[in-house]
């Protein structure tokens, strides 16, 4: 019998982790950073519970690792056997370079770099494993000192953005395939299916708005082919007259039955339903956000997928700005978690406004059966009203489990 554990919570199997309690809790990483307000970094925690009276609420509340050779720590995963892996994005000068670093799980003791003496691979992001497969996948990520200056078309021709999807032996930590997916990729987040046995997983591309399936294709050898593809918009007033899709989060539900994606630059997030001919179906689409919003500065000239813009989205009588980021789902998939803050310049520069008057996180009803997802317009976390300022608000995660934390077979 499969045993699947989400944090320190066991269960018999993946669809029995879908009838845990409902999440009553969450925690969001939150940032001052290009605010113009002089206060450090902080975890807020979120009531999720509608019967409480803090519903919707905050409540007030590194090392840097030059022994490794890797300053930008990323995405931090567990291990099998108890320890925390973390990935990397850059070296302490903040030039792109992957490989990951290990902590003890129980100390937080530094370890050290988890890859072989190789070498790692030339950028890094988010990773995602599964040890009945022995194998780890890797994404690419961009080169720090870059990304802090903002987004210029030029990036591409500089080699800023990461371009490659890593495949890793998990036992010997050794890179065995790279996937090389085109200059203007930018692979970000990397999931496989939750169940233990599947060979098979989805990487979404930022710049390109492309997803990609990877899956084993015989022996320990893997492959990827492209299973979807958002079209960029012909555009006005803004910095180039194609609005790429700008595919920041991918997840996938603990039944492996949908996929979700946000679109931080057009304001969508999308709900595809996984079939078993490998081509995901679009089944839900939501607007959040977004810079192709009615009556801004960006004039849409061609859309293939949209006939008109979409309206702004008003909660609680508040005009919500930027574009959905980091996304988490609820073990159940009914309530799908939204922030919309990506990276403090880049917010700056694109969504000026979600800087002054801060981030949101949004709750985006689901409907499990049919495919679709609604704004729920009774839930609003306001990060503008922190008692020191307006915040930017980032990742989200539940302490008794979550559709993105490991799930170890």
């Amino acid at each position: 019998m499969d045993r699947c554990r989400v944090q320190c919570y066991e269960y018999p199997t993946c669809p029995d982790a879908v009838k845990a309690p409902r999440e009553e809790v969450a925690y969001v990483t939150c940032t001052y950073r290009e605010t113009c307000i002089d206060q450090p970094d902080f975890l807020a925690t979120i009531d999720l519970n509608p019967r409480s009276p803090c519903y919707g609420q905050t409540i007030e509340p590194v090392d840097v690792f030059w022994k490794c050779n890797k300053g930008y720590l990323n995405i931090p995963r567990s291990l099998p056997n108890g320890d925390i892996l973390i990935a990397n994005l850059g070296d302490p000068s903040g030039n792109s370079k992957g490989g990951f670093i290990v902590l003890d799980g129980e100390t937080f003791e530094l370890k050290g770099n988890w890859e072989n003496e190789c070498g790692s691979p030339p950028s890094g992001y988010d990773f995602c494993y599964k040890p009945r497969h022995n194998v780890l996948v890797s994404s690419a990520g961009a080169a720090p000192k870059y990304v802090g200056y903002g987004f210029g078309p030029d990036d591409f021709k500089k080699g800023v953005f990461g371009r490659r999807l890593n495949v890793w032996n998990l036992s010997c930590h050794s890179l065995t395939q790279c996937f090389d997916l085109g200059e203007d990729s930018l692979p970000l987040s990397v999931k496989f299916l939750h169940n233990p046995d599947a060979a098979e997983g989805y990487v979404s591309c930022a710049l390109s708005g492309i997803v990609y399936r990877f899956y084993k294709c015989e022996a320990n050898n893997w492959a990827v082919e492209e299973v979807i593809r958002i079209p960029a918009k012909d555009v006005t007033g803004w910095i180039m007259p194609k609005m790429p899709a700008f595919t920041v989060d991918l997840i996938i539900s603990m039944d492996d039955r949908y996929l979700y994606l946000s679109n931080w630059l057009h304001g969508d997030i999308r709900q595809y339903e996984l079939s078993k001919t490998c081509k995901p179906r679009l089944v839900g689409q939501v607007f959040v956000g977004g810079s192709i919003l009615r009556g801004g500065p960006v004039a849409v000239c061609r859309d293939e997928e949209l006939k008109c813009q979409p309206e702004p989205l008003v909660i609680k009588c508040k005009r919500v700005y930027g574009g959905p980021s980091k996304m988490q789902l609820s073990v159940d998939g009914k309530r799908l978690y939204v922030t919309n803050s990506l990276y403090s310049t880049w917010d700056k520069q694109f969504y000026p406004n979600l800087v002054k008057e801060g981030s949101v996180m949004l709750q985006i009803d689901v409907d499990t059966e049919q495919g679709g997802l609604t704004v729920n317009k009774n839930f609003l976390v306001d990060f503008g009203k922190e008692p020191n300022g307006p915040c930017l608000a980032h990742d989200i995660h539940f302490p008794c489990g979550d559709s993105t934390t490991d799930i170890l077979a």
